[in-house]
């Protein structure tokens, strides 16, 4: 059932805002002001899109009880850390994610959802050594 939300959430999500890649990097700049200079060659976007689509990928399949989005974030952390990203900034990219979710679906973010979102960002954050 909270694979389902998850999945549905995104769904909606997309429908209504379509790629919501710009509104997580600016989230996420916000919070972590330290991470804006990581990016300073990703001119185009296609970096932080791509991370975002496997974040999604990630974070879906831990939602539906698998293992690949658990070794994607685990990988990944090592490979953010070798580029100088402390694992608490890497971490705190996930609850980024499920707040702009929140904020896209307005009034279907019902306390089910919440509920879903909350444990699947404690995982994901776990994972990624926040």
């Amino acid at each position: 059932m909270a694979a389902d939300l998850i999945r549905q959430s995104l769904e909606r999500l997309a429908e209504r805002q379509g790629d919501p890649t710009a509104r997580v990097y600016a989230r996420l700049f916000a919070v972590r002001p330290d991470a804006k200079p990581l990016f300073v060659g990703d001119r185009t976007g296609a970096a932080r899109g791509e991370m975002l689509s496997q974040a999604f990928a990630a974070l879906l399949d831990l939602a539906e009880g698998g293992d690949q989005g658990a070794r994607l974030i685990a990988i990944e952390r090592i490979n953010h850390e070798g580029l100088g990203v402390e694992p608490a900034v890497f971490a705190d990219f996930f609850p980024v994610v499920a707040e702009v979710v929140r904020e896209g679906l307005g009034e279907d973010w019902t306390p089910d959802v919440a509920q879903a979102w909350a444990a699947l960002t404690d995982r994901a954050r776990s994972l990624a050594g926040g």
